[in-house]
């Protein structure tokens, strides 16, 4: 869809809007607007609220990020052995898809310091290292996530529990087209809830939203609806799809979205559309979308659920629940763009993204975002 489309790096959004100018705050970006076959809209993110109606939808991922980067040294626990950061991505339950995991365990992926405060990729394992943690903890790495990569591994953790770790020497994941570490706060949405889980890197589509923007939203008449989905890291540079990630979908979710439609099909599309009443399902992030998908049967209606969600949503599965999508700008190659294409025709989307580039749109976790609406 976008392959062929190339991202200028200075595109890439190296602080959060907020740092940019004074008197600036987190709602500073700018909105890209795909409406049905219409070519693109442009706005700023403060015109949400005209661009929604009474009735609608927005669905929020709840999860906080966690401070998931800690220094270490790896090797075969004898020597200084070489620097690496871990990324604390994914932690084991009872039961896990991969069949291996156990309980205490976490996926992890290794990467080298860059010298500038960021990472760069580090080739995975192999088994048996040891990298030495802050505290006295170490970790091992035991094998693969997935046989067919080496990026992610299942690791122990002795000498300290994970979550105390983090809190007491991580820091929030960055990559290397941020300019300067962030405080963790910065990587917070205002959704954000405290609680057992987190995620490895911030549902960022989120992140724009004020506490002043959703009374807007909420004076409007527009609900919201929370899901969680604990989020992975997703590595930047390798577009691999997306695997088993914790999730919940509450009964109190599950019931609005399910009466929200069914009012709507009561009262048709048509008449909606011209009434200007609402109704629409929009999910704030493909991480929304991946809980609330999960949670949808074959008949379209949501059910509560809780677990682990290995579902990969593509233009051939579609989407049951979902209407619209508030996200931001993915990489040309990014897995998550099936499941834009799931939501909105490829051809609107090429369109979209061509006119973000010509126009100077900024892309990843701090930059601009895009409201994908059905007609």
């Amino acid at each position: 869809m976008t392959a062929a489309l190339r991202v200028p790096q200075e595109l890439s959004a190296a602080v959060p809007a907020e740092q940019r100018g004074p008197g600036l705050d987190r709602d500073a970006v700018r909105l890209l607007v795909s409406r049905g076959t219409a070519e693109p809209g442009h706005h700023d993110f403060g015109a949400l609220p005209e661009l929604l109606a009474a009735g609608d939808v927005l669905v929020v991922n709840t999860s906080r990020t966690l401070p998931a980067a800690v220094d270490g040294r790896a090797g075969d626990g004898r020597g200084r052995g070489e620097p690496v950061v871990v990324h604390f991505s994914t932690r084991a339950d009872r039961w896990h898809p991969a069949g291996r995991a156990v309980a205490g365990h976490w996926a992890v992926e290794l990467r080298s310091p860059d010298g500038r405060g960021s990472t760069r990729p580090r080739a995975g394992g192999p088994a048996g290292t040891v990298v030495r943690l802050p505290g006295g903890a170490r970790l091992v790495l035991e094998g693969p996530l997935d046989p067919g990569s080496a990026r992610l591994w299942w690791a122990r953790v002795t000498g300290v529990g994970v979550p105390e770790l983090m809190r007491r020497h991580g820091r929030p994941i960055r990559y290397g087209y941020t300019e300067r570490d962030q405080p963790l706060a910065a990587y917070q949405t205002v959704f954000a809830l405290d609680g057992p889980g987190g995620s490895a890197e911030m549902p960022s589509a989120a992140r724009p939203f004020t506490a002043e923007l959703v009374a807007r939203l909420v004076s409007k008449g527009v609900q919201f609806a929370p899901v969680s989905l604990h989020t992975g890291v997703a590595s930047a540079e390798a577009f691999e799809p997306p695997y088993p990630e914790r999730f919940v979908v509450p009964p109190a979710t599950a019931w609005l979205v399910n009466a929200v439609r069914a009012r709507r099909q009561a009262i048709g599309r048509r008449r909606a559309a011209r009434g200007g009443t609402g109704g629409r399902i929009v999910a704030v992030g493909t991480t929304a979308v991946r809980a609330l998908e999960s949670a949808a049967g074959g008949d379209g209606l949501v059910r509560a659920a809780a677990g682990w969600t290995d579902l990969v949503v593509t233009p051939q599965r579609g989407v049951r629940a979902v209407d619209g999508l508030l996200t931001g700008l993915h990489e040309p190659t990014a897995s998550h763009l099936l499941m834009l294409e799931a939501v909105a025709d490829a051809e609107v989307l090429r369109r979209a993204y061509a006119a973000a580039v010509e126009r100077r749109y900024l892309w990843h976790e701090f930059g601009d975002l895009h409201l994908v609406l059905p007609d």
